[in-house]
C-alpha cells in the first residue's frame, strides 16, 4: 500500500479530534472539508489511473471539499451562530471519548477476519474511528449544524471502509452514495432553515419542551 495513503488516513484521524475539541463551527467545517479532500484523493493513490477514476475523484473533491462546506458555512452565516455552546458532552470529555474510540477501533480491527491483503492497513481502524467520532458528535452537540457535521464525519467513516471494496463496486454505486449524501445535506439544510425561522434557535434540546396546543 502506498505510504501516502497511510499519511492521509492519519490526517483523517487527527481531523476527527479537531472536530471533537473545537466549539467554533467554522473551524469544524474547515476540518471536515480538509478531511473530505484527503479522502477524495485516496482512490487516486490506491488504484491505477483511469479516466473513470479521475472523474470520480474530481467529483468528490468538488462535492466534499467545496460544495458541502460552502452550504454549511452559508447556513451558519444565515443562522448567525459561531460557536457550539453548552454541548451535551463537554469538549474535553469528547476528546477523551474520541481517543478511547480510536484505540478501540485499532484493537477491534486487529481481531477482524480480514483478507490477507487488508491486514495491517489503516483503512479499517480509521474507518471505525471516524464513524464512531461522527456518531459521538451527533449525540454530544446541541446545535443542528454541529449534528450535520457529525453526520459528515460518520459518512466519511463509511466511505473509508468502502474503499476496501472499491474493486467490487461499480461506479454508479459510488456516484449514488455521493448523491445520497448531497440529498441528505439539502434536506438537513432545509430543516435547519425552518427551525431557525420558526423557533429562533438551533438548540435541539429546547425543541423537546414544545407542546401541542390542544383546544377544545
Amino acid at each position: 500500500m502506498n505510504p501516502m495513503a497511510d499519511q492521509l488516513l492519519v490526517l483523517t484521524l487527527l481531523l476527527n479530534f479537531i472536530v471533537l475539541g473545537t466549539s467554533r463551527l467554522n473551524l469544524a467545517v474547515r476540518a471536515v472539508a480538509v478531511q473530505g479532500i484527503a479522502l477524495a484523493l485516496l482512490p487516486a493513490i490506491i488504484h491505477p489511473f483511469s479516466w473513470h477514476l479521475a472523474g470520480i475523484v474530481l467529483g468528490m473533491l468538488i462535492v466534499k471539499g467545496a460544495v458541502i462546506p460552502w452550504m454549511i458555512t452559508g447556513a451558519i452565516r444565515k443562522a448567525e451562530i459561531k460557536r457550539e455552546v453548552e454541548p451535551f458532552i463537554g469538549f474535553i470529555t469528547s476528546l477523551i471519548t474520541g481517543a478511547l474510540f480510536t484505540a478501540a477501533a485499532f484493537i477491534f480491527a486487529q481481531n477482524l477476519p480480514l483478507a490477507p491483503e487488508h491486514k495491517g492497513l489503516l483503512f479499517v481502524p480509521a474507518s471505525l474511528a471516524t464513524f464512531m467520532c461522527g456518531f459521538l458528535v451527533l449525540i454530544a452537540r446541541r446545535k443542528a449544524i454541529s449534528q450535520i457535521i457529525g453526520y459528515l464525519l460518520l459518512e466519511n467513516g463509511i466511505f473509508v471502509f468502502g474503499l476496501l471494496l472499491a474493486d467490487a463496486m461499480p461506479g454508479m454505486v459510488e456516484a449514488g452514495a455521493l448523491l445520497d449524501l448531497l440529498v441528505g445535506i439539502f434536506v438537513m439544510g432545509i430543516v435547519v432553515n425552518h427551525i431557525s425561522r420558526e423557533f429562533s434557535t438551533l438548540d435541539t434540546s429546547k425543541l423537546t419542551t414544545l407542546r401541542e396546543d390542544v383546544r377544545p
